[in-house]
């Protein structure tokens, strides 16, 4: 699919819908004008025609007939009008009136009606109105009906209102086109802050992380929350690349570490003869290295599989529900480490709330609560105590794992939970393991929406809390 301008687009649906609006605007301008015109040629027809009805005089004689005055003659030439009495007798009409058909002609309530002379169209009114003859006899005078008939040309008011509709319409297209000039400028200059936000979003590579948006594009309402979700996400991305880079780095030291001393043992024990003593001492050292390396890919195995999107074959979309006791779980790794702990002259004590469950599979659950119990084990001080203690509300469980011993340095804290740190810069502690172990608690609980956070201070141990939320 072909890229689109987004300026265009709206460019072009705002002018459509201004040019509707013309079109709307220049009908309504129609039938505003047409009627606002004839309004006005109706009440004009209506006084000429009562003009009209005023000029109608006694003509003097003895029939007490009427007659004009003469005062029509004053009338436009090309008017049109007829006037006769009850009995049908035409007192006057103009000499191009040609009132043929005219009877059959539809009046509406207002008493006009249209007619057609020489091709030309006339609007016609009919007025009734009552002539009183020799008022001052025969009892007051004698009323005569008389019947008006007048009309003029709608050419030129058809004229006007084409006239009125012509000026809508350009007007009207002029500010269209004037609107459309503006509103791209107002447009192009409206969107240059998302213009600079994509440059500076297309500008972020694995080379460089550096994302900079203006402060314009931070400033605008729309854009904001936009330029604050790019920065979280990409500052996610950069995290977790440098991460996976760190991650593998440390992978492949450890690795070539350990291959480096069973290949030490190996050529140690060629550089002479050995007794047969020798050789046995030589290759259980070798073995050693060995399951140390076995170690390693075990758990970065582990922690592949805990924060994979897909774990043990089920689908993503369909995530697979667990109810697991944590505290059965806790006492089950308890008896474990017992043996340990007797080693160390520890004393582990539990204490469970019976209802507690989580939404975490059994496997990495006691996985989760081995680590921790272990990793409490190997720093506490020989006759102090581990406590794993669990507790459970409407707000979720919160299992902690609380020991005596040496703390961990504040610098050191925040960096706990990364993949093969540890805080000696030889990389070689007393208690022995990987560096994974933690990264692997935190890949559980985090699969699981919950929160795993440590507490220290020097001399005085430490204290894991892991919260899971209520399961829905």
């Amino acid at each position: 699919m072909s890229p689109y301008s987004l300026t265009r687009r709206l460019i072009i649906a705002v002018l459509l819908v201004e040019l509707l609006s013309a079109v709307a605007l220049t009908g309504l301008a129609l039938v505003y004008e047409r009627h606002s015109q004839f309004h006005a040629f109706d009440i004009m027809l209506r006084g000429r025609a009562y003009a009209l009805l005023g000029a109608v005089q006694d003509a003097e004689d003895t029939a007490d007939d009427l007659m004009l005055d003469g005062t029509e003659h004053s009338l436009p030439a090309k008017d049109i009008y007829e006037v006769h009495d009850a009995g049908g007798r035409v007192l006057g009409r103009s000499p191009n009136w040609n009132g043929s058909g005219n009877e059959n002609q539809k009046i509406d309530g207002d008493g006009f009606f249209q007619m057609k002379i020489k091709g030309e169209r006339y609007r016609v009114i009919q007025v009734q109105g009552v002539r009183i003859v020799d008022p001052g006899d025969k009892g007051g005078g004698i009323p005569r009906h008389v019947t008006v008939l007048y009309g003029s040309e709608t050419e030129h008011v058809w004229d006007v209102i084409t006239d009125a509709v012509q000026f809508y319409a350009i007007a009207s297209l002029l500010l269209l086109a004037i609107s459309g000039v503006l509103m791209f400028w107002l447009l192009n200059r409206g969107l240059e802050p998302l213009r600079q936000l994509a440059a500076a979003a297309s500008m972020v590579s694995v080379n460089s992380w550096e994302f900079a948006p203006s402060e314009r594009a931070r400033q605008i309402k729309e854009l904001a929350p936009l330029t604050g979700a790019l920065e979280i996400v990409l500052d996610g991305l950069r995290r977790s690349f440098m991460q996976q880079r760190q991650f593998v780095s440390d992978a492949a030291h450890e690795l070539k570490t350990a291959v480096a001393v069973a290949k030490s043992s190996v050529q140690l024990l060629t550089m002479r003869h050995r007794t047969a003593t020798e050789y046995e001492a030589g290759l259980e050292r070798c073995q050693a290295d060995c399951e140390r390396m076995e170690e390693i890919v075990a758990k970065m195995l582990t922690l592949a599989r805990v924060e994979s999107q897909d774990v043990e074959g089920q689908d993503a979309s369909k995530p697979v529900s667990y109810t697991t006791s944590l505290s059965d779980c806790v006492r089950f790794v308890a008896g474990q480490v017992a043996t340990v702990a007797q080693e160390r002259g520890l004393r582990i004590s539990v204490i469970d709330d019976p209802a507690a469950t989580v939404n975490v599979a059994a496997e990495q659950l006691q996985l989760l609560c081995s680590n921790l119990i272990l990793n409490a084990l190997q720093h506490s001080a020989e006759g102090s105590e581990v406590r794993a203690v669990i507790h459970a509300d409407l707000h979720g469980v919160e299992f902690r794992v609380e020991d005596d011993g040496s703390g961990i340095e504040p610098e050191v804290l925040p960096h706990v939970f990364d993949r093969f740190y540890r805080s000696d810069p030889s990389r070689s502690r007393k208690t022995g393991g990987t560096g994974l172990g933690l990264a692997i608690c935190r890949a559980i609980v985090t699969k699981a929406r919950g929160s795993i956070d440590i507490a220290s201070e020097l001399g005085h141990g430490a204290v894991v809390t892991v919260r899971f939320p209520v399961e829905n």
